[in-house]
């Protein structure tokens, strides 16, 4: 299976990559920029387009969001001509004002922010003109490389002492991009072999919580790892966040559906931090070390 993935600096982007190079049955393309034309497709013959998401589209320039949306549309285009499928990752922030019950596959995000609506209307036309696409939501992303990966802006927050702002009144999924990249093929790889189980799909961790929690657990970890490494460093401190006065905002993915039809179970986050932040300490240890030998 060859697929072609589109904003090769993004978190999820390098997730696929790393994924990719551990197996045998999966070829992947890189592409910097975020689209892609009918004839750069034709020269490729990837069996699927992937379009990383925009990780905080609230908090982005409305232009930068409206210019996704377009390049979106563009990608829809250049694969229906070629007969491509295409798979688009959103974010969770779709769902602007959320739901007090977990959030199912059929309900199309209805958002007030005018960019927000832009990019619905991209999806609404991906479901209505061409079969061939998986439109997968996402909870908000974290890894340790590229952008979007909200985890290494935590620590290194933390590593120098400065605080880390988290938002107390939305609860969420934080979602580990490796994870997501490890469901994606998955997915893609029973889609070629005929499953033919196109449509939207939900993607999350599991255990719902704030980013406030979920940046103090990361704080805890890190503390942790340091102090087991004999290290003393003085982490900043996490601060909340509230924007949301009359009562918590909950955006909680339903991921059922992508485990009844592809068998892909969530990823607990809480392991997934604890897997990341061992290898961010080892990658630490090992910086170090080579510093030390270039001294001797």
């Amino acid at each position: 299976m060859k697929l072609l993935i589109l904003d090769a600096g993004h978190c999820l982007s390098l997730a696929l990559a790393q994924e990719a190079s551990r197996r045998t049955d999966t070829e992947l393309v890189i592409e910097q920029g975020s689209t892609i034309t009918s004839a750069q497709l034709q020269a490729i013959t990837p069996d699927a387009v992937i379009i990383p998401p925009l990780a905080h589209p609230l908090s982005m320039a409305p232009a930068d969001v409206t210019a996704h949306a377009d390049a979106v549309d563009a990608c829809m285009d250049a694969c229906q001509a070629q007969g491509i499928a295409l798979v688009w990752c959103v974010s969770d922030q779709l769902y602007e004002d959320g739901f007090e019950i977990p959030i199912d596959e059929h309900v199309v995000p209805a958002p007030r922010d005018e960019s927000l609506r832009r990019l619905v209307q991209a999806g609404d036309r991906i479901r209505a003109e061409y079969h061939r696409h998986l439109i997968v939501r996402l909870g908000p992303l974290f890894a340790l490389e590229g952008s979007h990966a909200w985890l290494n802006e935590i620590i290194d927050s933390l590593m120098i002492g400065q605080p880390a702002r988290a938002a107390e009144d939305v609860i969420f999924c934080p979602t580990s991009a490796d994870a997501v990249a490890m469901a994606l093929i998955g997915m893609l790889q029973q889609q070629v072999c005929g499953a033919d189980a196109w449509g939207a799909y939900h993607l999350a961790g599991t255990e719902p919580v704030s980013a406030f929690t979920f940046t103090s657990m990361v704080r805890t970890q890190l503390a942790t790892h340091l102090e087991g490494r004999g290290e003393n460093v003085a982490l900043g401190d996490v601060q909340a966040l509230n924007h949301h006065h009359d009562a918590k905002l909950r955006r909680v993915l339903n991921c059922r559906r992508v485990l009844d039809v592809f068998g892909v179970h969530q990823k607990p986050w809480r392991l997934e931090v604890g897997r990341m932040l061992d290898a961010w300490c080892l990658t630490r240890e090992q910086q170090q070390g080579e510093g030390t030998g270039e001294l001797a």
